[in-house]
Order: C-alpha cells, then structure tokens, then sequence
C-alpha cells in the first residue's frame, strides 16, 4: 500500500479534475452547436425533419449515457479508426447533450406565443429572419437559465466517461484509492470536488431564473 497524504490524494485528484471541466465543456460547447443546428430543422415546415430530430432526441433520451459510451469507444474502431477514451467520450457527450439541449430550446420556442411568428409573417420576414430578429431573442432569455442547469447534469455525466479508460475526476479517485486502500477518504474528496464544480452553476441557474420570473411580473 502506498502512503498518500491527504495533500497527496487532493493534489492528484485536482490535476484530473482539469480534464473532467475540459471534458464537460468540449462536451456543451459541441452539444449546443450540434443542438442548435437541430433545433433550427425541428422548426422548418418539413415533416421529414421533424420527424428525423423528434427520434435523434427520443433515441438519444431514451438510452443510457453509460451505453453510448460504450457504442462510441467500441464503435468507431469497426470503420478502421484508432480512437481514443478522450474521442469516444467527447463524442459520446457531445451528441447525448445535443438531444437535451434541443429539447429544452424547443420547449422555449414554443413557449413564444404564435401571435409573435404571425407578426414576423406580416412584416414580409423570411423564416430565418423571423427566427435571428424576432423568436430567438425573446426565446434566448427563457432558455439561459435551463441551459446553465443543465450543465451541471453534463458536469455529473463525465464521470461515466472513467469506464472507457478516461481519466478524469472519477477514474483517478478509482486509481488513487486501489493504491491507498482508503475508499471512503478519497470518494468524499471526490464528492466534494463535484460539489465545488456544479453548486456555483446551480445558484448561477436559480438566481436567473428568479430575474426572468421577476422581469416577467
């Protein structure tokens, strides 16, 4: 057994704590990209489209993250390719992201009442342009505070990435406590250090959401 200070396990633990926010924001810099372009043919007035973006979001909702993590490692190397724990798991969050995040902008678009689209038409607007200068900036404001939530779910969601080989905050507490043997020491600095990342995003989300119900009184 290998003697490890409490400075030690806390020290390793915070340099793998850098891959897990690297991960995470790979992860919803990429799904909301992904999640806008996606939103954007949810909303044309194509019923294939529609249909293809409502059973991308249903397939990838409806799966367990911990599987298409396992699809994404295993999976890319039967076309040839040499891929890697940090492409499959970059991958794998990228899309599962994009399907929340979709969903959750959906939601805020249609929560814009239709009189406002109506207006759009009558001022001659093409359907991008009644999206960029009419719909999105009312539906941006609603949307801010569920999207800076659902970080922290993105946040939690990379620990699932240690069972690719990946090692970020989880995988390295893994690593430390077989060489230290004590479990309950490390997984606690392990919980705290999640804590740290996601409860400042969480009081960031609350406190925008109170200022957009406050705005809207």
């Amino acid at each position: 057994m290998i003697e490890f200070s409490l400075w030690d396990m806390l020290r390793n633990l915070l340099l793998a704590g850098r891959w897990t926010v690297a991960l995470s924001l790979i992860a919803f810099i990429g799904g909301g990209l992904v999640g806008l372009a996606l939103l954007v043919l949810r909303l044309l007035p194509s019923v294939a489209l529609q249909r293809f973006v409502a059973g991308y979001v249903q397939l990838f909702q409806g799966t367990p993250l911990l599987m298409q993590l396992f699809l994404a490692y295993f999976g890319i190397a039967l076309f040839g390719i040499n891929t890697s724990p940090w492409v499959a798991a970059a991958v794998a969050l990228t899309l599962y992201t994009s399907a929340f995040l979709t969903e959750i902008w959906r939601g805020c678009v249609a929560s814009i009442p239709r009189g406002q689209w109506e207006a759009a038409q009558s001022l001659a607007l093409s359907f991008g342009e009644q999206l960029r200068h009419v719909v999105m900036p009312q539906a941006l404001r609603i949307a801010i505070p569920p999207t800076v939530g659902f970080l922290v779910q993105v946040i939690k969601g990379t620990a699932l990435a240690s069972v690719i080989g990946f090692v970020e905050l989880t995988k390295a507490g893994t690593m430390i406590t077989n060489a230290t043997l004590k479990p309950f020491v490390v997984y606690a600095l392990v919980a705290l250090l999640y804590f740290a990342l996601c409860y400042p995003i969480s009081l960031y989300a609350h406190g925008l959401e109170r200022k957009l119900h406050a705005a809207h009184r």
